[in-house]
């Protein structure tokens, strides 16, 4: 394996470590009033590793066959966990595919970025085993196939969120 792909899925281990760290954290109670903001980073900083994946040429296993592994590790307890954490704001609309989608589709938040773990976790064990080509041939797989969508929606949701927290305010002095 070339120090290219090396580098490459190095770095992305670590954004997917950071990513379901912060996500634990979040999840337990860590960011307080500051959790969609934080939460809009964690989604947008592994978005990053996910746009190097995009980027990359692909990555194609020899026999193009993945090892096995034991089964993932449960993250519904992580899910619930951000469902409670987002109340009220864990539900939204998306689009699925804008291109060839029109109708609008109900989405939590708290599905999406389990989801994202889901998938990061998967690749992180891959890495973990040492076999770093095997984690980037997954990482990329789902990114196209399932998380990278789960990323783009939640991110959109969050900055949205966010968006109206700051903007949707009453001007001082104004009664309502």
């Amino acid at each position: 394996m070339s120090d290219e792909w090396n580098d490459l899925a190095a770095r992305v281990a670590g954004h997917a470590q950071n990513y379901i760290d912060g996500l634990t954290r979040l999840a337990g109670g860590e960011g307080g009033d500051a959790t969609l903001p934080l939460l809009l980073v964690e989604v947008a900083q592994v978005s990053l590793a996910g746009t190097q994946l995009g980027a990359a040429q692909d990555v194609i296993l020899q026999g193009n066959v993945e090892p096995v592994l034991s089964e993932d590790p449960d993250i519904d307890p992580l899910r619930t966990a951000l469902a409670a954490r987002l109340g009220p704001v864990d539900d939204y609309a998306e689009v699925f595919d804008p291109y060839k989608d029109d109708a609008v589709t109900p989405y939590r938040l708290s599905d999406d970025l389990a989801a994202v773990a889901a998938d990061l976790i998967h690749g992180l064990r891959h890495y973990g085993a040492g076999r770093p080509l095997e984690a980037l041939w997954w990482w990329q797989f789902s990114y196209f196939n399932t998380w990278g969508n789960h990323a783009g929606a939640a991110l959109r949701a969050l900055q949205s969120l966010v968006a109206h927290a700051r903007l949707d305010v009453v001007e001082e002095g104004t009664t309502v």
